[in-house]
């Protein structure tokens, strides 16, 4: 029996599945407990501005649902929880004045805009791993709500 012919199909499996499932080991770890995720109406600053921070990790947001107020200027602090992963944050609402693609990293990185117009808007990630589903597929995804 030959062995060196499963040799190459081996170390190429290895190369495709092993290193996504060691970086979600230390992702897990640090999920946040409840689930969905929760609900945030951002706090106004002193200096009048809403802020909120946001972590992404394995599949979530956290929160996953933002609630800010119309025409007063936001700052989500954002931030990757760990793991070697890539994720980012995408909401795509320029009529609302929501328009932005952040890599997440470890560090909290400032994404700042002033929403113009009431309603819901979807944040996600589109990182994929090959032809895997998207991350937002499996999850990661929530919503800004501007109110009155």
């Amino acid at each position: 029996m030959n062995c060196h012919k499963w040799t190459i199909p081996l170390v190429l499996l290895a190369l495709f599945c092993l290193p996504p499932l060691l970086a979600t080991s230390g992702e897990a770890a640090e999920r946040p407990a409840g689930g969905e995720g929760k609900r945030v109406v951002a706090e106004v600053g002193e200096d009048g501005i809403q802020r909120v921070e946001v972590v992404g990790g394995e599949y979530y947001f956290e929160p996953n649902h933002i609630v800010v107020r119309v025409n007063k200027p936001v700052e989500l602090l954002v931030r990757k929880s760990g793991g070697f992963i890539p994720h980012n944050i995408i909401v795509k609402a320029p009529e609302a004045g929501i328009d932005f693609n952040v890599g997440m990293e470890g560090e909290f990185k400032p994404i700042r805009f002033t929403p113009s117009k009431t309603g819901e808007y979807e944040m996600s990630c589109d990182k994929s791993f090959l032809w895997f589903e998207s991350h937002r597929e499996k999850g990661m995804k929530g919503i800004i709500e501007v109110v009155e």
